[in-house]
C-alpha cells in the first residue's frame, strides 16, 4: 500500500516540476532544475522533521519525502544540465551550478530540519 502513496506523491512532483520547468522558461543558466532542486531540499528537511516531530504515519511520509520530494526533484536533468555546460564551454557557469546545487541543496535541507523543530 505505501507503494501507492509514493506513486501519487511522484505522480505529483512530477507534474510541479514540469510546472515550474514551464514558468521559468529556458535559459543559459537552468534555473528551472537549480529551483526545483533547492525547494525540494528545503521541503525534504521540512517533512522529514515534521514526520518526526508530529509522528506522522509512515504512508504520508514516504508520499511527500521519497514521492513528492523524489518526483519534484531531479539529478538526472542536473546530470543533463551539467553536461551541457561543459559541452558549451561554459565552464565557470558549470562549476558555479554544480557546486552551488550541492551546496544548496544540503543547506536547504538542514534548513527545512532546522525549522520543523
Amino acid at each position: 500500500m505505501n507503494a501507492l502513496f509514493v506513486f501519487l506523491g511522484g505522480g505529483a512532483g512530477s507534474v510541479l516540476r514540469y510546472l515550474v520547468g514551464l514558468w521559468i522558461g529556458s535559459t543559459a543558466f537552468p534555473w528551472a532544475t537549480f529551483a526545483v532542486n533547492a525547494v525540494g531540499s528545503l521541503a525534504i528537511g521540512l517533512f522529514g522533521g515534521w514526520a518526526s516531530r508530529f509522528g506522522w504515519s509512515e504512508a504520508l511520509r514516504l508520499s511527500l519525502t521519497v514521492g513528492l520530494c523524489g518526483g519534484f526533484t531531479t539529478f538526472s536533468t542536473f546530470s543533463k544540465d551539467s553536461l551541457a555546460l561543459i559541452d558549451s564551454g561554459s565552464y565557470g557557469l558549470f562549476a558555479l551550478y554544480a557546486a552551488g546545487s550541492v551546496a544548496l541543496g544540503i543547506a536547504a535541507t538542514a534548513l527545512g530540519l532546522w525549522l520543523a523543530k
